[in-house]
């Protein structure tokens, strides 16, 4: 495993500064091989490739630690069945993944590299349609909208209830998400933001900055009760460790804060022993839509704190600076279990100030939004 892990790394390496040109000669290749696989895409495909790659990057990190690579193949697996998609699909993929691989690593390429990626389509492939047949589930849930609050002009948090089946997922989980009155065909990835319920019952934090997707446009500024959503299975493994009898530290980012309000939400219900410290930070107060919630949770439950920080607001009352930063400033967080949800830049830079602080990787648990 160790030298086919090398070969993949390696390889990559060759194509990663290209990820943009091999989306475009991916997709291109796969609707010439097959046109009717068009229909399972949006209209508009911009970024789609980019989410492709995102998918084979997690795979390639995933590649050293077995049993996480075989559980997010599965889960992917799970969630590809609300495309439709089928083990002819998967076969037309490989070829066009091979051929763009080889187009935009160009001279570097060589046999080695080639079968190393076969081997590994096929070990993908395998998994993931192991874990789409082993669900129970439906291919998609239709959710109805029950509130929308709008918290400045960006920021929306919803709940919407899944309707027909239960839908089970654990906190710090994510699902996809499709509005397919407005934006048919198009999912993206949210952070469920309450723990798991009887009710069917998710909650979700979306922000739309320039430069954000069309969806979290939709959902922030066009979605209303009574709108009927899609959500997919559950994916993702930011979650307690039950068994685990370390404090916890967890860090969030604006609508990072969204994995972080669920874990907390599970921990209300059977911690009593572990000091829970929550570090919430964005730019400015307003920004802080959720710290009101958080700090009635301060006041029900003595194990947990929150320390909120601002990095643009000189008037703030809390902590000032990036929330990397004033997260060191509190260490040591050596022996805790952590928890890390934001922008990629949040994650990154509070990545390393615990790897500055020596929290070994496996007590390290992070979701981010956008590229790492």
């Amino acid at each position: 495993m160790d030298n086919f892990a090398r070969l993949l790394k390696e390889s990559w390496a060759l194509v990663e500064g290209n990820r943009e040109q091999m989306g475009e000669y991916f997709y291109a290749r796969l609707f010439r091989l097959d046109p009717a696989l068009r229909q399972l895409f949006p209209a508009d495909m911009a970024g789609q490739g980019n989410r492709h790659l995102d998918a084979i990057v997690t795979a390639i990190q995933a590649v050293d630690d077995v049993e996480s690579f075989e559980e997010y193949l599965r889960s992917l697996g799970r969630d590809h069945r609300k495309y439709h998609v089928d083990a002819g699909h998967y076969e037309t993929a490989g070829i066009a993944l091979l051929d763009a691989l080889r187009s935009t690593a160009g001279d570097g390429w060589n046999l080695e590299y080639d079968q190393a990626w076969r081997d590994t389509h096929a070990t993908i492939v395998e998994r993931m349609l192991a874990g789409a047949e082993a669900d129970e589930n439906p291919p998609f849930w239709h959710a109805e909208v029950l509130t929308h609050e709008r918290y400045g002009p960006d920021t929306a948090v919803l709940t919407v209830r899944a309707l027909q089946y239960p839908l089970r997922w654990r906190a710090g989980q994510y699902v996809s998400v499709e509005a397919p009155r407005h934006l048919p065909r198009v999912w993206r990835t949210y952070s469920v933001a309450n723990a798991p319920n009887d009710d069917n019952v998710l909650e979700f934090h979306v922000r739309t900055p320039p430069g954000a997707g069309w969806l979290s446009g939709v959902l922030v500024r066009r979605t209303k009760p009574g709108d009927l959503l899609r959500v997919a299975a559950p994916m993702g493994s930011m979650t307690v460790d039950r068994a685990s009898e370390r404090d916890i530290l967890c860090v969030a980012g604006g609508v990072g804060l969204a994995p972080i309000k669920g874990l907390i939400e599970e921990l209300t219900t059977w911690n009593r022993t572990r000091w829970v410290h929550v570090f919430y930070g964005d730019r400015r107060a307003e920004d802080l839509y959720g710290l009101p919630g958080l700090r009635e949770l301060v006041a029900a439950h003595p194990w947990l704190s929150v320390t909120p920080a601002c990095s643009q607001d000189p008037d703030f009352e809390g902590e000032q600076g990036d929330i990397a930063g004033v997260v060191g400033r509190y260490g040591p967080w050596t022996n805790h279990d952590c928890y890390v949800s934001g922008s990629a830049r949040v994650v990154r830079s509070t990545l390393r100030a615990l790897a500055g602080d020596d929290v070994a990787p496996p007590h390290i648990r992070y979701d981010t939004f956008g590229e790492l």
